[in-house]
């Protein structure tokens, strides 16, 4: 059932700022929740890497959107998780909703965590988000007109950020999505070569898709001034996840809300029509 105390429960959501946190924020505010926006940034600021932060962003909280920075599969992240989970319980929260990676061992250890804690939770375990070719690392790639990575053969079921936010705002809100783990997909797999090419098309632009080792990524991710720990990043999921064992669609989507997932096409052509992608941008 629907948490009967719903429109007067406050939720924390971390990484709030971040591109499925800002969402999950924006849509809970519009549905009549009170948010608490986790950020370094915020009147209540919210650290992962400093828990003298975590005890005044809990306070009051009924559920938690928790979304790790930078990622589950970063060396760490388990403890991190496991001292957040007993903070959480401390403070009274109720449930924890866990934004995770797909195919990552590292990730369903935090699982685990998560599952094990004693609180209500929920799971939404995603395949590699459409928006990193518009908010994430990809952004400048698009720009210039070349995007050079490895495994560029390998089909990816691009998720989108709407359809996480979705899910997850359902789960923080709605008690029927208790225990369960929901693995979200597109509707279909593309290779970053053929999605590439998709932004092309909804941009009318001329965008390359050049294949390239993993030092030459790496390098080039540098060069474009990535944070340091967003390349670790990448360099660990282009070597280790992008290995084809993602590439089957799942249903989480539709089991979660009823509906089908966003397609990468609808992505790219509702992107284009921001601008976000106009060359004389740079």
């Amino acid at each position: 059932m629907t948490n009967s105390n719903a429109n007067q429960a406050l939720t924390l959501v971390t990484g709030g700022t971040g591109k499925t946190g800002s969402r999950v924020a924006e849509r809970l505010a519009a549905l009549g929740h009170p948010v608490r926006v986790g950020s370094r940034s915020a009147d209540i600021p919210f650290d992962w890497a400093d828990r003298g932060t975590w005890s005044a962003a809990l306070t009051g909280v009924d559920a938690v959107y928790v979304a790790y920075q930078p990622d589950l599969a970063v060396p760490g992240a388990p403890d991190t998780l496991r001292a957040f989970a007993a903070a959480a319980s401390a403070s009274g929260v109720r449930k924890l909703v866990l934004l995770s990676g797909r195919g990552e061992p590292e990730a369903v250890e935090c699982e685990q965590i998560v599952q094990g804690s004693g609180l209500d939770w929920s799971i939404v375990r995603c395949s590699f988000f459409a928006q990193n070719f518009s908010e994430g690392a990809f952004t400048d790639y698009i720009l210039a007109g070349e995007v050079a990575m490895p495994n560029g053969d390998v089909p990816e079921p691009f998720v989108h950020a709407d359809d996480i936010a979705d899910v997850a705002v359902a789960a923080l809100t709605d008690d029927r999505h208790n225990g369960e783990l929901y693995e979200l997909t597109g509707p279909r797999a593309l290779t970053f070569a053929e999605a590439v090419a998709e932004i092309a098309a909804a941009t009318g632009r001329e965008i390359a898709f050049i294949p390239i080792g993993r030092t030459e990524f790496v390098a080039g991710l540098t060069e474009y001034q990535v944070p340091a720990d967003v390349v670790s990043l990448l360099d660990y999921l282009f070597g280790t996840i992008l290995d084809g064992r993602n590439s089957a669609t799942a249903d989480g989507v539709r089991r979660a809300l009823g509906r089908e997932a966003k397609d990468f096409t609808d992505y790219a052509k509702e992107t284009s029509a921001t601008g976000i992608w106009n060359a004389e941008r740079q």
